[in-house]
């Protein structure tokens, strides 16, 4: 379970650790300093946290903390094999860790390039999933806004710890029930408008963007798409495409921990343009599974507003009324009311790749 007073935004020039007191929520703490700060794992119950950071020429880099964040060590980054000669794709290298996620005693990580690694010792050591990197498929995977496919979305089944769902861009989403032994695609129903029209529906060739899970009904999926919203009540078999305004098109979802039929989108102008509709920032919610959606405006920049919120900039608590929000121009909001209003955390911290809450 996640706290209500404690939360984390990973930025370009930091990681910092935000409390909750009052009505407000204040900075509390930044660690690595000016450090770009790819994802985090926030703390469990012995405070255990993981931050990945990505050092430019220095490379991407794990620290692990034993106390919540207040203190850090390094530890090692998961690592591809030696590459064969004349292996087709990109690189076997490590650019960034994407995603943290903790399934039973597991901790699974997605990177750029698109591996997915699994560690078994809170951190401290990490092994590739080789059967999902040794597909033939994987070859067919491209770059989204990465040169290479990123690996983001990781959603754990609540009762099933062996068993998760992964979303790849582009590479569509992919299911294991068994631990990672076996693999097998499950984006049949996603739309790929950026594909030849005879190759649209290709479940290898989609764009997800970022796919979540409601926890308390784990057969709802949702799915924020290049192409649009997409959703999934039957735990990724077959998805339907759901249409909200101002727009469609973003990068984050956020799933409402119980309720399937309640999630939170941030829409925006796609493609080369990447910015709120008319400049006004919005949050879009829907409560009856996406027959309908709320357009969320107020406490929000409405004028000369060019905040993008990347994937992983949008984030709900365990209670379903506490909402986190950070833009790549460094603009963080809270809603403490499932998003009906927002109030500015700050409008000036480095641009923000996550936020979770802890």
């Amino acid at each position: 379970m996640t706290s209500h007073d404690r939360a984390w935004a990973a930025t370009r020039k930091g990681l910092f650790e935000l409390r909750h007191r009052g009505s407000t929520w204040h900075i509390e703490n930044l660690s690595f300093v000016a450090d770009p700060v790819t994802m985090l794992l926030p703390p469990d119950d012995s405070g255990r946290m993981l931050a990945g950071l990505n050092l430019g020429h220095f490379g991407a880099k794990l620290q692990a903390s034993d106390d919540a964040g207040r203190t850090w060590k390094e530890v090692a980054a998961p690592s591809f094999p030696p590459q064969p000669e004349g292996a087709e794709g990109p690189a076997w290298k490590l650019d960034h860790v994407f995603s943290l996620e903790r399934s039973g005693d597991a901790i699974w990580c997605g990177t750029v390039p698109g591996g997915l690694f699994v560690s078994r010792d809170r951190g401290e050591s990490w092994q590739l999933d080789e059967t999902l990197w040794n597909d033939p498929r994987r070859l067919q995977w491209m770059g989204g806004g990465n040169p290479a496919p990123a690996l983001h979305s990781i959603c754990p089944h609540p009762a099933k710890p062996e068993e998760l769902l992964v979303g790849v861009s582009c590479g569509g989403a992919w299911r294991t029930t068994d631990g990672g032994q076996t693999w097998g695609l499950r984006a049949k129903g996603m739309r790929a408008d950026f594909m030849p029209p005879e190759l649209a529906g290709d479940e290898n060739s989609q764009d997800p963007h970022l796919i979540a899970r409601c926890r308390g009904e784990p057969d709802v999926l949702w799915c924020q798409h290049h192409c649009g919203i997409f959703r999934s009540s039957d735990n990724g078999a077959t998805w339907e495409e759901l249409q909200a305004q101002p727009s469609s098109f973003g990068f984050a979802v956020a799933a409402h921990p119980a309720d399937g039929q309640t999630a939170w989108f941030v829409p925006a102008i796609k493609d080369e343009r990447r910015i709120p509709v008319d400049g006004a920032l919005c949050v879009t919610r829907t409560r009856d599974g996406g027959k309908s959606f709320d357009i969320l405006r107020t406490g929000l920049p409405q004028q000369h507003c060019y905040d993008l919120v990347f994937r992983h900039g949008l984030a709900v608590d365990d209670s379903g009324e506490q909402l986190m929000m950070g833009s790549t121009t460094g603009g963080l909001w809270a809603s403490g009311d499932a998003g009906d209003s927002w109030q500015a955390v700050s409008a000036h911290l480095p641009p923000i790749y996550a936020v979770k809450f802890g």
